[in-house]
């Protein structure tokens, strides 16, 4: 261990005291006077009020792995999506990084009382509108003024999406529920907070195969998060979520949701052609004796049924699958 390191032996520390008490040693002594030192009062920062975000980088952690089912339907693959620690910088720093056209999404989260912003890069939209709709996963480097109404169509997915996993992933420290606001596409159009005002970034890098690497942030202003800093400063977490299913899980779900139409002929009986001529209104046609009903999906027959009734109105009795 060097020297510089070493902690002091007891007879050093009685030295020490001994001239700081007589005075040869003065507190200030090994400073360098040419620096210019001012005063500091500890906890009047106001950005040192959430900690180290220890929550809130969880929070962003489990919702870098529910966000992956939203982008797989549109690249056919489950890209890998790694968060950024947060950062904290006033609004108009962030907004001179960020490009004169953007997607920029305001929502509104009620439980905090304030408002939240997703932004999305171009490239990266029209990497997704252009393999949504069945084209290969490349880039397409343009440069463009606005987005075509095909490309909003998929900003709305992308950003419901978002949303929808932001909300689970914030389960476990509290429910919140997230609205939208507006949208815009410049950046000084987008009334998050004042430019002066500071705010929390949080950024996600989602890496693409053979393309370059796609990025979006969420931004939360520092007052939105102040109320729950003590939460955002706890490491103790209740894992309650239970939504994290597997794509099969939810392919599943989906598959099983599809409504079929059903059908069940309770006779067919044959009739002449010069009988049917004939036929006015009011007539009674006898059918010969039922012996069970065929049940139908989709113009498939699936089962042998009986004629029933129940609650009053007639029902179908299902007894054997054909």
């Amino acid at each position: 261990m060097s020297n510089t390191s070493r902690k002091l032996s007891s007879d050093e520390v009685s030295a020490l005291m001994e001239g700081l008490q007589s005075g040869d040693i003065t507190a200030n002594s090994g400073l360098n006077n040419d620096v210019e030192v001012t005063d500091f009062t500890f906890g009047s920062d106001n950005l040192e009020l959430l900690g180290d975000y220890y929550a809130l980088r969880l929070i962003n952690e489990r919702f870098a792995r529910l966000v992956r089912s939203i982008f797989l339907p549109m690249i056919r693959l489950q890209p890998k999506i790694n968060p950024f620690p947060p950062e904290v910088k006033t609004y108009d720093e962030y907004s001179a990084g960020l490009n004169s056209f953007m997607s920029l999404s305001t929502s509104r989260i009620d439980e905090l009382r304030g408002s939240m912003l997703l932004v999305l890069e171009p490239s990266f939209i029209s990497v997704l509108t252009n393999c949504y709709y069945g084209g290969k996963l490349a880039n397409f480097p343009s440069a463009k003024a606005e987005f075509t109404a095909t490309e909003d169509r998929i900003i709305e997915i992308v950003s419901d999406g978002i949303t929808q996993c932001l909300e689970v992933a914030w389960k476990d420290l509290m429910p919140i529920s997230i609205k939208h606001q507006s949208r815009e596409i410049n950046p000084q159009f987008a009334t998050l907070v004042e430019s002066s005002d500071s705010v929390i970034i949080c950024s996600f890098v989602v890496q693409l195969p053979n393309v370059d690497s796609a990025s979006f942030d969420i931004i939360y202003p520092l007052q939105t998060l102040k109320p729950i800093a003590s939460l955002l400063r706890s490491r103790v977490q209740s894992d309650i979520i239970n939504d994290d299913v597997s794509w099969r899980e939810r392919l599943e779900k989906s598959v099983l949701n599809i409504p079929l139409p059903v059908s069940a002929i309770l006779s067919e009986p044959s009739v002449q052609l010069s009988n049917l001529v004939q036929f006015k209104e009011g007539d009674v046609m006898n059918l010969p004796p039922v012996d069970g009903v065929d049940f139908f999906v989709n113009d498939k027959i699936l089962f042998k049924a009986e004629i029933g009734e129940t609650n009053g109105q007639v029902a179908v009795s299902l007894k054997n699958r054909l």
